[in-house]
């Protein structure tokens, strides 16, 4: 009996704060995240009546509609603007992220909210700003016009670089955070010792500075690359529909083209894509926790 009551009382004292915690955080993952995830793999697999109301009928159609050559063209074109806007980030991002992570100077807080400071104002009110800076009339434009480089003003705007430019300022912050946190954790005696040892400067940033900071290297660019294929509006504002990505095709579907059902297809084809490249990463070694998840 004496047991019984001890049992009870352990309950108590340990599971019952354990269920208070747990039942609130599982309700909210199941109402949040597992039923619309199950309405939209559901809805995938519906048609549309001549209403463009949904028919909840089985039918792959939509999945087969997914091997169009016009959306094959538009998922490689997604691919290259998404690698474009990785390597952009990458090769900007490391040395400031080494700037920032090696700096003992009193600018070090100042450099990293540099990279915070962005959250701050809302992306869509951000490219906005560079369709404006960048346009024929635009400061950028201006001031090259004024300084004689130029003249006439530059077409800059509705071209796939113009995307990947924006694409790669809205993201620059997701690969500085995760290489920060990897070279800052880097042991700086082991450089000494290169240095020691008679390696020349790329010699040890190659054999060692790059195999040390790789998780961080490959943690940023899951977090670039993955949402680079969903950033619809970035690719509507400064792309002007000549450099899509699968986000716009979803978009559509959604709004213009009322077809719930493809545009569902189509995003359960982006979750596949972000948990095939999630599956690597993990694969490869890389902590989840360096990706937020």
């Amino acid at each position: 009996m004496m047991e019984k009551r001890s049992a009870v009382h352990e309950w108590k004292s340990n599971g019952l704060p354990a269920l208070v915690t747990v039942v609130p955080v599982g309700l909210w993952m199941v109402l949040f995240i597992a039923v619309p995830l199950i309405y939209v793999v559901v809805l995938s697999f519906c048609s549309i009546d001549q209403h463009y109301n949904v028919v909840f009928s089985f039918t792959l159609e939509n999945y087969r509609r997914l091997l169009n050559i016009n959306y094959v063209r538009i998922y490689g074109q997604s691919i290259l603007i998404a690698f474009l806007s990785t390597a952009l980030c990458l090769l900007a991002g490391y040395p400031f992220s080494w700037l920032i992570a090696r700096t003992k100077s009193r600018w070090k807080n100042l450099l990293y909210m540099l990279v915070i400071i962005p959250f701050w104002t809302n992306s869509l009110i951000r490219i906005y700003g560079w369709r404006t800076f960048l346009g024929v009339n635009g400061p950028f434009n201006n001031a090259l016009t004024a300084l004689g480089l130029v003249s006439a003003p530059l077409d800059l705007l509705f071209h796939r670089s113009t995307t990947v430019l924006g694409m790669a300022y809205c993201l620059f912050p997701f690969m500085v955070l995760p290489l920060y946190t990897a070279i800052e954790k880097l042991d700086i005696s082991l450089l000494e010792a290169s240095n020691d040892l008679g390696a020349h400067a790329y010699q040890t940033f190659f054999e060692i500075v790059l195999p040390l900071t790789a998780s961080g290297i490959f943690s940023g660019c899951i977090m670039v690359f993955i949402p680079t294929l969903g950033y619809f509006y970035v690719a509507d504002i400064l792309g002007g529909g000549n450099a899509d990505v699968i986000g716009n095709l979803i978009e559509r579907q959604f709004q213009s083209g009322n077809n719930w059902p493809l545009g569902a297809a189509l995003s359960i084809i982006l979750i596949l894509i972000t948990l095939l490249l999630v599956k690597l990463y993990q694969r490869a070694g890389g902590d989840m926790k360096n990706l937020g998840v």
